[in-house]
């Protein structure tokens, strides 16, 4: 079910000839043009990476459709936010992996030499996630376009902005859990596969919770995720200042705070 895209490799920082130590946004910003080089150079691993979640909108969408009863533009407007939830879940979720990639090609340790700030390494890598994720996102709108999907231009961009702000903290805590697991690559893999497929089921991204048993509605009560989808249908759809739009963005505030705060903490001890 994990995409997995290729470990990316980057141009090492040249130390030796490195300036003194600037500011963390222009660390920030320095270390996000690196990372996306990668990206730009190769885009078709990002578009490699959209299979998935088109799968799943391809065949998981029209049981739905039959399931429900209910026009297909309709069903779409329901499952086409979940979709891009998923999206950003499973990319940011597997950050991590290019960093253990670094880590074990000496890359990472290059760079941890280098004048720039700690907090400024972790905020550069997890920015570059919203670039694909983006990318992405649009894509799949186009794609269930002329299916019946429609979507306020309004709601669009500010579901980007949530999506983004939720993928910085969790891909935080994706290299988070790299650090941890420098040297055991496959207890990485097992902490991603055991907390990835019960966040996706217990926030009702695919298959709504309506009626779940009660242990499933405390399990998504606690899940910030199902606060993010919810958000996310709130705003296709164009109500933009609902609760469940601010629940939303308070849900992803929270994870990105407490991601970039254990990130800089275990980035900081490298």
């Amino acid at each position: 079910m994990t995409t997995q895209t290729p470990t990316q490799t980057h141009a090492p920082i040249d130390t030796a000839h490195a300036p003194q130590r600037t500011g963390v946004l222009t660390d920030t910003w320095n270390v996000l043009v690196r990372e996306l080089r990668p990206v730009l150079r190769d885009p078709f691993s990002a578009l490699f990476s959209l299979v998935q979640p088109l799968v799943f909108l391809g065949l998981f969408g029209p049981l739905l459709v039959a399931s429900s009863g209910l026009p297909a533009g309709e069903t779409l407007q329901w499952f086409v936010p979940g979709i891009l939830v998923m999206v950003a879940l499973f990319g940011t979720a597997s950050t991590g992996a290019n960093l253990l990639g670094e880590m074990q090609t000496g890359s990472h340790e290059r760079t941890l030499v280098a004048p720039l700030s700690r907090s400024a390494l972790l905020m550069g890598r997890a920015l570059k996630e919203v670039v694909p994720l983006i990318v992405q996102g649009l894509v799949i709108c186009l794609v269930a376009l002329p299916f019946g999907f429609t979507v306020s231009l309004p709601g669009l961009a500010l579901g980007f902005v949530l999506l983004a702000v939720f993928g910085i903290g969790f891909g935080a805590l994706s290299y988070s859990v790299a650090l941890a697991c420098r040297n055991r690559d496959w207890m990485f893999w097992l902490i991603h596969q055991t907390l990835i497929f019960p966040l996706m089921i217990l926030s009702g991204m695919l298959l709504p919770l309506d009626d779940a048993p009660g242990w499933m509605k405390v399990g998504a009560a606690v899940n910030p995720l199902s606060y993010v989808v919810q958000a996310e249908r709130d705003l296709f759809a164009g109500s933009l200042g609902t609760p469940a739009v601010l629940g939303g963005f308070a849900a992803a505030a929270v994870t990105a705070v407490i991601g970039l705060w254990v990130g800089i903490r275990a980035m900081r001890r490298a």
